[in-house]
């Protein structure tokens, strides 16, 4: 039986973000850290995985796929390098989440990241970090230096920390990866999955900040432990970051089994505006939008997936009944026109295109046709690229249209 969403919960990610140095390895001991790691090297990689796939810890990042799954994908008896990488490279509009854990609490990322590499096999880690987060690079790297001098890391992992160059296709894996390598950030085919060929040639696991950082907690207090605080699916708490029209706007900490309402209303104190809900991006601007009457729904991957939306990095952007529906459209379409990295046809020219149209609707310019030709468009792309960037930038062209098709109407001549 899981935790009520409703109950306050103890604080697991966000327990040392109070202190003024909580970033530092005298704090992070303090309050138990790497106690999970010294009971983690007395289990087998074998037993490690297994723990994480009992704990049901979905990814964080993005997908939502089991973390412990994932980690069972690396080929069993590998003779070469097997790599971790981490993937801080947070660039999905409306998520500040993974910035405050390498700011506030670095060493529970690494000492996630010794559990995972021992659980793996590797004794190489990547973290890339997004290139705008210079103050968070800067702590994460004196933590790094702190674990070194300490001995954690250099006696079986070693780390590197690299910065990225300010692109979003670079927080798809493959991406990522491809930048790793020292390549243009463009997305692989898949298969072959990076878990059997991806940085280098060599098996790799990547997993987001967030995520890896929930591992030090499942081998500390148990995988139970961590599966009761969530849904029957999804185990443990996440990061929320709330934005938009609210009181109290930040990064929240609940169980993955809260409602989108709660979170508006009891963490983030309320609407402001006209105090009146009328939208909410529940999971970073790539997640289809839910009007105020459907926000009685869990957070967790499948209660937004059965919603029509999709967890995504759990940015939350709340919109009052005085925000523009083609405005906002508008503002995501010109994201993604910016950042489709070109390399497939359906998706440098359609997200180009779609900004185009969007602007010249929201400039009074349009068409009666136009909406529909923007969905039918869109839609005829759906499936046909290398990576989901552009089956993510489907969810708001279509969703923002067929759930507010009358306010873009009044915008156009004669409609």
């Amino acid at each position: 039986m899981s935790q009520s969403a409703a109950e306050p919960i103890e604080p697991i990610l966000t327990r040392n973000f109070g202190r003024p140095d909580s970033h530092t390895l005298t704090a992070y001991r303090e309050t138990g850290g790497y106690t999970g790691w010294a009971k983690a090297l007395a289990l087998e990689p074998a037993a490690i995985t297994d723990a994480v796939k009992r704990s049901n810890l979905r990814g964080l990042g993005g997908a939502g796929f089991p973390t412990g799954t994932k980690w069972s994908f690396v080929p069993k008896g590998h003779a070469g390098p097997i790599y971790l990488v981490i993937n801080a490279d947070e660039g999905e509009p409306g998520t500040v989440k993974d910035r405050y854990l390498l700011e506030r609490d670095p060493h529970a990322l690494i000492e996630g990241m010794l559990i995972a590499a021992r659980a793996i096999g590797s004794r190489l880690a990547f973290v890339y970090v997004r290139g705008e987060y210079v103050a968070p690079w800067r702590r994460f790297s004196a933590a790094v230096r702190e674990a070194y001098d300490a001995g954690y890391l250099g006696r079986g992992l070693d780390v590197v920390v690299h910065r990225g160059a300010g692109a979003y296709i670079c927080g798809e894996e493959t991406g990522l990866i491809s930048s790793l390598e020292g390549r243009k950030g463009w997305p692989k085919l898949k298969p072959p999955f990076p878990a059997i060929k991806g940085a280098f040639g060599a098996p790799t696991i990547v997993n987001n900040v967030e995520t890896i950082c929930q591992v030090p907690h499942i081998v500390n207090r148990g995988p139970e432990w961590f599966a009761a605080l969530g849904t029957q699916t999804q185990g443990g708490t996440r990061l929320y970051s709330v934005s938009g029209r609210v009181r109290r706007s930040g990064v929240y900490e609940a169980s993955v089994g809260v409602t989108l309402r709660q979170l508006i209303y009891e963490h983030a104190g309320g609407v402001t505006g006209n105090g009146r809900l009328k939208a909410v991006v529940p999971g970073g601007a790539s997640a289809a939008i839910l009007r105020a009457d459907e926000i009685d729904v869990t957070m967790d991957v499948d209660g937004l997936r059965n919603a029509g939306t999709m967890a995504g990095s759990a940015g939350v952007i709340v919109m009052d009944e005085t925000v523009s529906i083609p405005d906002a459209l508008r503002v995501v379409a010109r994201f993604y026109a910016h950042e489709s990295c070109g390399q497939c046809t359906p998706c440098r020219e359609t997200t180009g295109w779609i900004y185009r149209m969007t602007e010249r609707i929201v400039e009074g310019r349009g068409r009666k046709e136009d909406l529909d030709t923007i969905l039918d468009v869109a839609r005829r792309g759906t499936g046909t690229t290398i990576c989901a960037f552009y089956d993510g930038a489907v969810g708001p062209y279509i969703s923002y249209i067929e759930k507010f098709r009358a306010e873009f109407e009044a915008l156009i001549p004669h409609a």
